[in-house]
């Protein structure tokens, strides 16, 4: 729940936890049923995250602390940890979590079932139609056995549309051929403020912007060269800029998650950011010259590469910027060699599931060889606090929350990675839509569920 920061009821009605975090019960709902007409119990459950934890894809490490899981009867499942973990919000997670039918695919292959464009939830709604490439790629249908009922008034199908131009989305929106647009840009969201045709939703999201600056290797090893890097941004001109898109940071923990604080504040002090560069002999006879990269083909970062050139030419470090593909920036970021590794590395983060840990312990845990700490920071002191946080989250959460504090407190004073602004989700849909309540949770998730049609 956004408004309270706590995990609410779905397809679990109740859970505990014992032995101080590591044995976690979960009651199921009863008469629950996959789309495909098989009961969810509680072993099927268990296949589900078994599978999942098996693979060992994508966001699959969030089940790390799980050791066995139970499924004693058809309504409950215990889960034994290997170490203590807030295992509420983790089966909350977005990325993750998935409880889908395993023999949805019969003596076939799941993984090849999935890939035809089909689905085995617990939705409201199933797949209808799905053509690979056309502009109406995926229709989702009414599953009529969902177990939230349909009484009163509901979306039966959503129909989802590939409109790469956002100038179209919006033409779309505006002529009633669209309901619903996930992400705009400030002036096309700023234009449709006054259409009394749409309604517009802007909301502090739980993704950031950060630039990871290179501890490990080339100038800014330099702690004294990051700090004047850090100092040199203007943060505030970063959010004036991009119109109401983003919004400024206050720590690496947004708020509305577990230790965000206003006592990491990113302060831009361009005289401090001279003092530093001269003091460590760099000025008009030794210009310092670092290397950038990027995501090709996002604006928003394009715009704030160009700030962060001047903001640095004015206090005499050139910036020497590249947009790649994601897959070669982050192959160049993970390079073996050290001389092809980049000075500052652009990019976002959002958590796996609503808890900040997925920052710390895939940002700035010591990483031999890298995988996302692309900062490359190696501090054993920040190690032994990250890997107290989910035992403390689970325990004691409070103190969990002064952890997170002094983490952060640690990476703003070794100028590790500049939080350059915390993303707005900036939504507009069709004014009939009603009931629509933006959830930082669960970014790219609309639950039509729960929205109305007006009359």
């Amino acid at each position: 729940n956004p408004k309270t920061g706590k995990v609410e009821p779905l397809l679990a009605t109740s859970w505990k936890q014992t032995d101080g975090g590591l044995t976690w019960t979960f009651v199921l709902r009863k008469g629950v049923k996959f789309t495909t007409g098989n009961p969810l119990t509680a072993a099927a459950a268990k296949a589900a995250i078994e599978r999942t934890i098996s693979l060992n894809g994508g966001a699959a490490y969030i089940w790390d602390p799980v050791k066995t899981i139970d499924a004693p009867d058809e309504s409950t499942l215990v889960f034994h940890l290997k170490y203590a973990a807030p295992l509420d919000l983790i089966v909350s997670s977005a990325y993750a979590a998935f409880i889908y039918d395993t023999t949805a695919a019969g003596s076939g292959k799941l993984g090849k079932w999935f890939s035809q464009g089909q689905a085995a939830g617990t939705g409201a709604y199933k797949v209808g139609s799905w053509k690979q490439g056309t502009e109406d790629e995926l229709s989702l249908v009414k599953n009529a056995d969902y177990w939230g009922g349909w009484s009163g008034a509901h979306y039966t199908s959503i129909n989802f549309k590939v409109v790469p131009e956002q100038t179209t989305a919006v033409q779309l929106l505006q002529s009633g051929q669209g309901s619903f647009i996930p992400q705009l840009s400030a002036p096309l969201f700023k234009s449709l403020q006054s259409d009394s045709g749409v309604k517009t939703s802007r909301n502090s999201s739980f993704q950031n912007i950060l630039a990871m600056l290179n501890t490990g290797s080339g100038p800014l090893k330099d702690k004294s060269l990051r700090q004047a890097v850090a100092a040199a941004i203007d943060y505030d001109g970063i959010v004036s800029v991009l119109g109401g898109a983003v919004g400024k940071a206050s720590g690496v923990v947004p708020a509305g998650l577990l230790g965000n604080t206003d006592s990491v504040q990113p302060t831009t002090d361009v005289e401090r950011a001279k003092t530093l560069l001269r003091d460590a002999g760099h000025g008009d006879a030794k210009k310092l010259n670092l290397s950038l990269t990027y995501a090709a083909g996002d604006p928003q970062l394009e715009t704030i590469v160009t700030l962060m050139k001047s903001n640095l030419s004015a206090v005499g470090i050139t910036l020497q910027a590249k947009a790649l593909a994601w897959p070669t920036q982050w192959s160049i970021g993970k390079s073996a060699d050290l001389a092809k590794r980049q000075d500052i590395f652009l990019f976002y983060w959002y958590p796996d599931y609503a808890d900040p840990y997925s920052w710390f312990v895939n940002l700035y845990h010591s990483a031999k060889p890298p995988y996302f700490n692309l900062a490359y920071w190696q501090n054993p002191e920040a190690d032994t606090l990250i890997d107290k946080l989910q035992q403390l989250t689970a325990t004691d959460r409070q103190e969990a929350e002064k952890q997170y504090i002094t983490l952060q407190k640690m990476i703003s004073d070794d100028a590790v990675s500049p939080v350059l602004g915390v993303v707005n989700s900036q939504r507009a849909m069709a004014a009939s839509v009603q009931g629509y309540v933006d959830n930082p949770a669960y970014q790219a998730v609309v639950f039509v569920h729960e929205l109305s049609p007006a009359s």
